[in-house]
């Protein structure tokens, strides 16, 4: 199907040819017929696109200072490499989406395939949105005017944030699509409204929909004629929808309103307010969010949990039907607002229009509803071979992989570690298809597809590696064992006792291999370790401190259900660090946590069968400038201490003093090519079953589990 990618490297966009998206659970699989481009949002999307190194950073100063802590904990080249990885990948556009329902996900009951629909989908000829993104489409409401309806309750959650009352004075200050948008809803509210903008045809759009107006290119004074238009009180409330870095029109508005007065900023601008504009007038200041409550939120978003209508009358969901009414009985008119339609083979003209300097407003993508397309659309695979950049298609290594996930880890990390290996790369699958389509022109696939269940029928594949989210991985494990494949799968192995019982009898059915990704057990500093301890006799003491840092409690990661939590789905590689580097069993294991919210911030102990002893300290409160890892071992009257590996200290062992890198490696090549050798030699797995089995118990246990 076709699809438009922007490139954050250099703003150009493409319309490109990516796999069908699969449905998802709580998920609708759309047709799109048309879509809204977004002048504003989009805009400013391709600006920063073509913005230099400096003009990036200048945007993105928060962005800087993560770049800034990471250089010093994990060094320069690495961050280097993980920003420029960020910068590579396609960026979907759009979020104005109409079509039909092609298909809906399990435990959707309020959709029917047939159904008319709006969504915040992307700019593609087909969508998998989840079901409270969307709402039907009354009959006699046009798939044009349908488009407009995302962007139209943008403008209603500013209004509803004001709270305007019948007769109210309102001023909106930016007259572009959200703008003009606003001037209606508010006329329909009994509002009078003032609209200001510097664009002579949108003002006059403004006069057409009952707005007086004021053109700043003319040089009008807008705080003058705000007066005059609420007959010398000051206006009650003012909406500001307009793009600009400009602290102005935050300032014009305080000065505009009148005491007590209201403002809501829907669009972007400068934010250095002036505490006298707001402390005499006892001001109140607020910034809308997108379509309204529930955005943002994954559990109203991607769970499908909506909010009692008693406690939250109008979720972006009710505000996209409530936009939908308005439109059915013509109290809402977007028809005025088109300005132009391209077919989405033209889209790159379009966003020439956007980029340019030339006149613009709603700018409308109309997509194919003929058979061919139609079939051509439900295509889930896309064959690569064609692709001018496909270094490794010739690979005819007996190791030939599918690839089921393609996120940011799989494409900095993973997948260039088993290209390195001599892997042959046959498939990469993501759910919605733009990723997998970037990892497969990348790294020189032969297929990519969201067809996970493909990937596992392929012939072609005899290694499957899973760097899908944590609550799949159980499941797919246990399923490319069923199909005979090898598997890797990225930590954690599963998330249950149940899960991993069911692993463990798979994998005893199965010829396949079990690698998990434990890749720090294969660092070079490591193995080095290792050897230095196999000359140190009697027990041994080890103390690994990570300065993991805080992640919120609503990340994915943070939930039991999904991502295991924080020691299910990260401490389990320290686990099985100190596991290795004993080389016996774990016996006992004590948990001790600090009291806190997300359960992160805790010491697991460890004893071994040999009586040696483990510390795991796990601390998500501390600072980003802290090394992040450090490992100290004790044994025999010596000490070993390695820092974020980078730097390997010994102190009191013969003929070994330090071991130092120029860059951090922390055994990803090296885990990866092990498991690579296994599969084209038929040699033993890298990791041992029974301690990949062992390490999973103990961390599911010490999570709770």
């Amino acid at each position: 199907m076709k699809q438009i990618l922007q490139s954050l490297k250099t703003g150009a966009t493409e319309v490109a040819d990516v796999p069908c998206p699969a449905v998802g659970r709580g998920k609708l699989l759309i047709g799109t017929s048309r879509t809204l481009v977004s002048a504003g949002t989009e805009r400013m999307m391709i600006e920063f696109g073509k913005a230099g190194w400096i003009d990036k950073a200048r945007q993105q100063p928060d962005k800087v200072r993560m770049v800034l802590d990471k250089i010093r904990t994990d060094g320069l080249m690495p961050t280097v490499d993980a920003v420029f990885n960020k910068l590579d990948q396609p960026l979907p556009l759009g979020y104005c989406n109409t079509g039909r329902v092609l298909e809906v996900g399990a435990g959707v009951t309020a959709f029917a395939a047939g159904d008319r629909v709006i969504s915040n989908g992307k700019h593609a000829e087909a969508v998998s949105v989840p079901v409270n993104l969307c709402a039907k489409v009354p009959d006699s409401v046009s798939d044009d005017e349908a488009a407009f309806t995302v962007v139209c309750a943008i403008g209603l959650q500013g209004i509803r944030l004001a709270q305007p009352t019948l007769g109210e004075a309102v001023v909106v200050t930016g007259l572009g699509l959200i703008g003009l948008v606003t001037v209606q809803l508010l006329r329909a509210q009994g509002c009078r409204v003032l609209g200001l903008d510097f664009d002579a045809d949108k003002l006059a759009l403004a006069q057409t929909m009952g707005a007086e107006v004021v053109n700043l290119a003319a040089g009008e004074d807008p705080v003058a004629a705000a007066q005059r238009f609420s007959r010398g009180r000051g206006v009650d409330a003012v909406l500001i929808t307009a793009s600009t870095k400009s602290n102005e029109p935050v300032h014009q508005a305080a000065q505009m309103c009148r005491k007590r007065g209201r403002i809501v900023l829907v669009g972007v601008t400068g934010l250095e307010l002036s505490r006298a504009d707001f402390f005499e007038k006892e001001l109140t200041f607020q910034v809308s969010c997108s379509y309204g409550p529930g955005r943002y939120d994954p559990s109203y978003e991607e769970k499908g949990n909506d909010y009692p209508v008693g406690f939250v009358r109008w979720t972006e969901q009710r505000n996209f039907e409530a936009v939908l009414d308005m439109m059915a009985d013509g109290r809402l008119d977007v028809k005025p607002l088109i300005s132009h339609r391209f077919a989405i083979d033209d889209a790159e003209q379009a966003y020439a229009l956007v980029g340019g300097a030339g006149p613009s407003l709603g700018i409308l993508l109309e997509y194919p509803q003929d058979e061919e397309s139609a079939l051509v659309l439900r295509r889930s695979t896309v064959d690569l071979r064609q692709a001018a950049a496909a270094p490794g298609l010739t690979n005819s290594s007996a190791c030939s992989i599918g690839v089921v996930g393609s996120g940011n880890y799989a494409t900095a990390v993973l997948i260039p570690a088993f290209k390195a290996a001599g892997a042959r790369l046959k498939v990469v699958a993501s759910s919605a298809g733009v990723s997998g389509l970037h990892a497969g022109r990348k790294f020189g696939f032969e297929q990519t597809t969201t067809d996970t269940a493909g990937v596992l029928r392929d012939a072609a594949v005899n290694a499957v590696v899973i760097t899908t989210r944590h609550d799949s991985h159980a499941a797919l494990v246990i399923e490319a064992l069923q199909a005979g494949k090898h598997v890797f799968v990225e930590k954690p192995l599963c998330l249950t006792l149940d899960e991993l019982a069911a692993v463990e009898a798979a994998a005893g059915r199965s010829a396949g291999r079990v690698m998990v990704g434990f890749n720090r057990r294969f660092a070079p500093q490591v193995q080095r370790i290792k050897q230095l301890l196999a000359g140190a006799g009697g027990p041994k003491a080890f103390v690994m401190t990570v300065n993991a840092g805080a992640i919120p409690a609503e990340h994915w990661t943070q939930d039991s259900a999904v991502g295991g939590g924080r020691v299910i789905g990260e401490a389990c590689h320290f686990i099985d660090l100190l596991r290795f580097l004993a080389g016996t069993p774990i016996v006992e294991w004590r948990r001790m946590d600090m009291a806190s919210a997300t359960k992160d911030t805790l010491s697991l102990q460890l004893a071994f069968a040999d009586g040696s002893t483990g510390t795991v300290h796990y601390f998500a409160n501390g600072p980003k400038s802290f090394p992040k890892e450090r490992l100290e071992v004790f044994a025999g009257g010596r000490a070993l201490q390695l820092d974020n590996f980078r730097k390997l200290t010994g102190f009191g062992w013969p003929g070994f003093g330090k071991m130092n890198l120029w860059r951090q490696d922390k055994g990803q090549k090296a885990c990866a090519a092990a498991f690579v050798r296994a599969v084209e030699t038929g040699g033993a797995a890298p990791i041992p079953l029974e301690e990949l089995i062992e390490v999973a118990r103990v961390t599911i246990e010490a999570a709770g589990g």
